[in-house]
């Protein structure tokens, strides 16, 4: 979502991909990032978050604790912000437990492989 910002800003098509993220009746924001999002990426998300607030749903998962935030974005007062309007309101479910991932390569490198989609529907 922040690349596609990135990229339309320099072709000043802001507008456009700020629209493509307002439309749906629920955003679904999957894997908020592991590693620092790029410069401005805070006041983008705020953006969205901001104008979505009480008006549409949206829905986040990530496995950063709130207090990184600020670093993640590079932008304290725009994660301090979003995480006020998503905690307004928010229902968090904290999952514990082991990486379903972690799980799955553990079984393939026993020997027993996981079954996937295609070969699932092929047998």
């Amino acid at each position: 979502m922040v690349c596609d910002y990135l990229h339309e800003e320099a072709l000043s098509g802001e507008e456009k991909v700020l629209a493509r993220y307002l439309r749906p009746g629920l955003l679904i924001i999957d894997g908020m990032r592991m590693k620092q999002l790029p410069n401005h990426s805070g006041e983008y998300l705020f953006e969205i978050i901001m104008r979505r607030h009480e008006v549409r749903s949206t829905m986040m998962t990530t496995n950063r604790p709130l207090e990184d935030w600020g670093k993640l974005t590079g932008d304290f007062p725009s994660a301090s912000a979003i995480l006020d309007r998503f905690l307004q309101s928010a229902e968090i479910m904290k999952i514990t437990g082991r990486s379903y991932r972690l799980k799955n390569a553990e079984k393939c490198s026993k020997g027993t492989t996981a079954a996937t989609g295609s070969a699932a529907e092929k047998d």
